[in-house]
């Protein structure tokens, strides 16, 4: 699957010209986002169907700084997933030179309407088979 492409704007750089490690978190969030929308299981189908998947943990090692103008690329692919819980990797990487500017990991459950864990074999079938298959092609 095509990676996020994205480019480093202005208000994302620190007075060096550096991207700001922050806005790497939020990139992925975006990745994420976008990658869920292109397998049929964009946050809002997954809402609609009383599906909410927050972030229990995030880990990010920066590689190589980025600037503005700069266009990162950012794959990503299902690193752990049992059905309750995953983990999506991430790998970013600057388009114009071909460097690894980070690689990240975030871990997510999913959760009901009421706040508390689901079982998506049980409940989600279809969505459950397809984290399946997406693990299997790592």
């Amino acid at each position: 699957m095509e990676g996020y492409i994205r480019k480093v704007n202005y208000h994302e750089t620190d007075k060096m010209g550096i991207t700001h490690h922050s806005n790497y978190v939020k990139w992925m969030e975006e990745a994420r986002v976008d990658f869920l929308d292109k397998v049929g299981y964009g946050y809002a189908k997954l809402e609609s169907e009383g599906i909410a998947s927050p972030v229990l943990s995030v880990e990010v090692e920066y590689k190589r700084p980025t600037t503005f103008g700069d266009t990162v690329r950012i794959d990503m692919r299902v690193a752990d997933y049992n059905g309750v819980r995953f983990t999506i990797g991430y790998t970013g990487t600057n388009v114009e030179t071909g460097a690894v500017v980070f690689t990240a990991k975030s871990t997510h459950c999913f959760v009901g309407e009421n706040g508390r864990p689901m079982i998506l074999k049980r409940q989600f079938p279809g969505f459950d088979s397809l984290m399946r298959e997406m693990l299997e092609q790592e």
